[in-house]
């Protein structure tokens, strides 16, 4: 399926050829997401990089989530190693009206390996964080403290409470353009880069959320609306990743 304005959405979702490089499932998704003025948005993107837009509408995404099982495709899952607490803040991008995929402003994890892996194979911003996601009945707490590397601080807490059947977001709706990413860019020393993730559609929920504190938006350099924000839920996905490949 192609969208309004010319770009296929669809293609993304297929799996790739090839070997996978690394394998993880990434559970309890919540998703949050802002309307913001694409006037803002664009200084902070790359040449080289368009931003992807919805009815006209750029957006902001704040993404708290939990992997498991992360390890390259001929080793086995690692303990203390293999499992760890994440959260993103994003916002969407094609490149030459094609391949609609994301763009992290940052990533915070709690786990060193994977923000070495993150920045030295993938160039992401990755942070390390003290964090943590906690369960209690249908309740999820998270929690998130930036520690290192950069002087930057940034800090994120939220309790949620998925609610409602879930399934996945129908091709052409605001929820699957928002969710349904298999693309990722990134830059490093003037190059271009991407990447491509794989995985089943998320299982979408509603979700009750309170308690959002957060200053990661505004250490990337947004100025987060004050309206309360779109909020998305998945239990999980299992996920193949790929080795990055450069734009020319």
């Amino acid at each position: 399926m192609t969208a309004a304005d010319g770009i296929d959405r669809i293609t993304p979702t297929v799996r790739p050829g090839g070997r996978a490089a690394m394998r993880q499932r990434w559970s309890r998704l919540l998703f949050l997401h802002w309307p913001i003025p694409a006037e803002e948005l664009r200084p902070l993107i790359p040449r080289g990089l368009a931003l992807d837009t919805y009815a006209g509408q750029a957006w902001v995404g704040l993404v708290p989530f939990v992997v498991t099982g992360a390890r390259p495709v001929f080793l086995p899952s690692m303990p203390g190693v293999s499992s760890f607490v994440e959260v993103n803040v994003r916002t969407y991008v094609h490149h030459g009206g094609r391949d609609p995929g994301v763009w992290f402003f940052s990533l915070d994890a709690s786990s060193r390996v994977a923000v070495y892996v993150g920045r030295a194979l993938y160039h992401l911003p990755y942070r390390f964080a003290e964090m943590a996601s906690d369960v209690q009945g249908p309740r999820v707490r998270f929690r998130s403290r930036r520690i290192a590397p950069g002087a930057r601080p940034g800090t994120c807490a939220v309790e949620y409470e998925p609610r409602g059947a879930a399934a996945p977001a129908r091709p052409g709706t605001l929820e699957h353009f928002l969710l349904e990413r298999y693309i990722l860019y990134a830059a490093r020393a003037g190059r271009l880069y991407q990447g491509r993730v794989h995985h089943a559609p998320y299982p979408m929920q509603e979700a009750a959320m309170d308690g959002l504190a957060e200053d990661l938006i505004a250490v990337a350099g947004l100025a987060r609306p004050p309206r309360d924000p779109l909020v998305h839920y998945a239990s999980g996905v299992d996920v193949e990743v790929f080795a990055l490949t450069t734009l020319d």
